[in-house]
């Protein structure tokens, strides 16, 4: 025990009080997200322990970690059936984000336990909370964008990107692993984003299999850390994997009939309104106010960009105008109008939209 406390390695002493049932009940509202998004594990339940259950920061993202260790597999072992991984890109990634995780994890032993120190560590969680929402929505801009070029120039996206570059993956995998050692959010969110810009070409199902499976050996370096430093609750961490299991396939199972225009920015708004509740503690007024912005902003502002990136000849055909379903979403955002708005662009004018682009394709289809 004398060599452990030499180099700093600390045995778990924390505990919850919290209703097991409803950490079970957080863990399967975690994992269906997960597996109904592929994103919004840690960027969800982090938030949650801290906000809902009252549990110490640093104990948050030690039993998450945990968490996540056994739903990453989950999903990992698909795509490896499926054959989506890109080895290579896995290797080189890892060689950066397994050290930097444990690094991670020991920047956040390093900052102690009183209470300015929880604090800041709640404020660096909001803003990797932040961080993740906007990665979200860059990467639904990014595959939009990534599809419509290539659908222009008449080819598919990669199976496997045509080079690696290695030193860009370390990085990648280096800069993740960091934020995901302080603080288990992007790893889902932020890397994956990172890899659009590095490999435009690359598909979506092997990204988020090339994703998954290098998360694996990350969550594992950084909740290796947690455990030697005595962060993890293992009751805690216990009852959030009960609920995460089930939830993480029931999500799965259901990815392929969820309408991705509202299963996001429902994601985003949570995580914004998670990150503005740690950004913003001690004030319930402010908090109030805050969480009512978000909820009338931030549904009708990505029906605005969602509506940007459909092209004008869908919209022609379906009958409407583009510009003022952007516009009266965008302008409408900070009251009422613009939520209302966004409400019948999701259920039905995006709907009537993606009809019509399915319907200009079928000839060519029939003639391909």
């Amino acid at each position: 025990m004398h060599a452990l406390a030499a180099i700093g390695i600390q045995s778990a002493h924390h505990s919850t009080s919290a209703n097991p049932l409803l950490l079970m009940l957080a863990g399967f509202i975690g994992g269906f997200a997960v597996g109904l998004t592929g994103m919004g594990g840690g960027a969800l339940m982090t938030p949650a322990l801290v906000l809902l259950f009252n549990v110490e920061p640093k104990v948050a993202v030690a039993s998450d970690l945990v968490n996540s260790l056994v739903m990453k597999p989950i999903g990992g072992g698909v795509h490896i059936r499926r054959g989506t991984i890109h080895w290579s890109l896995v290797k080189w990634m890892v060689l950066g984000s397994v050290p930097a995780a444990f690094f991670g994890a020991f920047l956040l032993n390093q900052l102690g336990d009183s209470k300015a120190v929880q604090s800041q560590i709640k404020a660096l969680l909001g803003w990797a909370l932040l961080v993740a929402s906007v990665a979200i929505v860059a990467k639904a801009i990014l595959t939009v964008r990534t599809n419509r070029r290539l659908a222009a120039l008449g080819e598919e996206a990669n199976v496997e990107p045509h080079s690696i570059k290695p030193v860009s993956s370390v990085l990648i995998g280096m800069a993740g692993g960091v934020i995901v050692g302080m603080t288990s959010v992007g790893s889902g969110s932020l890397m994956i984003v990172l890899l659009m810009l590095l490999y435009p070409r690359l598909s979506s199902k092997t990204l988020v299999g090339t994703d998954l499976v290098q998360a694996v050996p990350l969550v594992t370096s950084a909740a290796l850390g947690q455990l030697l430093f005595g962060h993890i609750d293992f009751g805690l961490s216990g009852a959030l994997v009960l609920g995460s299991v089930p939830g993480v396939y029931l999500g799965a199972r259901s990815s392929a009939h969820a309408p991705d225009g509202i299963v996001r920015p429902l994601l985003v708004s949570v995580l914004v309104a998670s990150a503005l509740a740690l950004l913003i503690p001690d004030d319930p007024t402010r908090l109030a106010w805050a969480f009512a912005i978000v909820a009338i902003t931030a549904i009708p502002l990505w029906g605005a960009v969602d509506a940007t990136l459909r092209p004008s000849a869908d919209w022609e055909a379906a009958g409407h105008s583009r510009t003022r379903w952007v516009a009266i979403q965008g302008i409408g955002a900070p009251f009422l109008i613009g939520l209302v708005a966004s409400i019948l662009y999701f259920f039905d004018i995006r709907r009537q939209v993606a009809s019509a682009n399915a319907a200009q394709r079928e000839p060519v289809d029939s003639v391909a």
